[in-house]
């Protein structure tokens, strides 16, 4: 038997929310077969969006047409919260729906009745605009960050510079020399000096 490279894929986990129970049923025994782990099931919308929050599972796959709330909405509150990937069932007279689904963060459909071998490109579609969709979020926190940081580090310049006579390089430097001092950062330290705690910040940068 050859090695396995690399640490263990752990299996997609996955809520059923279909009020249908031979349905559900028939669809926890197809999925489970495909090697999924069905965490949770319910035949209710507004449970749905309870158990997601609960057992945080990869993704979760809703019927549109359930009791509490119907599958939109409760795809709405559950991608509000980027809580999972979002699969909706659909029959053939809802097509029209399938336009208020996405808008409502469903990131895959399927048609009922739809056959097994439809079943995991739809789950691994939705998990992969998922990831997509976390990774372009990140992405822009980080990029946001990066951004509120450099205006921050450009106040506290401007305030050295006005109120000890140093010069735009001499701020600089004594930002990141002190950060490196304290162990900190250049943010933390520009936010100190920003927030009126420069004195003390500057009167020792000879040290």
């Amino acid at each position: 038997m050859s090695e396995s490279s690399g640490p263990p894929v752990e299996p997609t986990r996955i809520v059923i929310a279909e009020d249908e129970a031979i349905i559900r049923l028939d669809l926890k025994e197809s999925l489970e077969d495909e090697g999924y782990v069905v965490v949770g099931e319910t035949g209710r919308g507004d449970e749905a969006v309870s158990l997601v929050r609960s057992l945080r599972p990869d993704v979760v796959i809703l019927d549109i047409k359930m009791p509490g709330v119907d599958g939109i909405e409760a795809a709405r509150e559950i991608n509000a919260e980027r809580l999972a990937a979002v699969l909706l069932l659909t029959a053939f007279s809802q097509r029209d729906l399938i336009q208020q689904a996405s808008e409502a963060g469903a990131l895959a459909y399927l048609v009922k009745p739809f056959q097994r071998s439809e079943l995991v490109p739809a789950i691994e579609l939705a998990l992969g605009r998922f990831r997509e969709l976390r990774a372009v979020e990140g992405e822009a926190a980080e990029l946001q960050e990066r951004l509120e940081t450099r205006k921050l580090i450009d106040r506290a310049k401007g305030k050295l510079m006005d109120e000890q006579g140093m010069t735009e390089g001499d701020a600089y430097r004594f930002l990141q020399q002190r950060a490196m001092q304290q162990r900190s950062t250049m943010r933390d330290v520009a936010e100190a000096v920003v927030d009126d705690w420069s004195e003390a910040v500057v009167d020792d940068r000879s040290d």
